[in-house]
């Protein structure tokens, strides 16, 4: 579920809170309609949930271990750096 690109950066987007399909495909830099089907299989895992409110609908994160993978992930793949991955440095703390 979490192999696609598009997908990854979506969980990262809804860490700040809820936001609707559009404010999503800005954020990602994809067609409404194509956000729609990565969420749609994101709701399916129970990974999103979404609320209808009107013709808007609106995401968020389910819980809190979709975000954790995906940033565990994020710090796996710094490690294959070769350098010292940007989350040891003290600033990553502060941001």
């Amino acid at each position: 579920m979490l192999a696609d690109a598009t997908r990854v950066r979506l969980i990262l987007a809804l860490r700040e809170g809820e936001r609707s399909v559009n404010q999503l495909a800005e954020l990602v830099d994809k067609s409404p309609a194509a956000v729609s089907q990565h969420l749609a299989k994101l709701r399916l895992a129970r990974i999103v949930a979404a609320r209808q409110d009107g013709q808007r609908v609106f995401y968020r994160l389910e819980n809190e271990h979709a975000s954790a993978l995906v940033s565990d992930a994020i710090f796996q793949a710094e490690h294959t750096l070769g350098t010292t991955p940007r989350h040891h440095h003290p600033q990553a703390e502060q941001k």
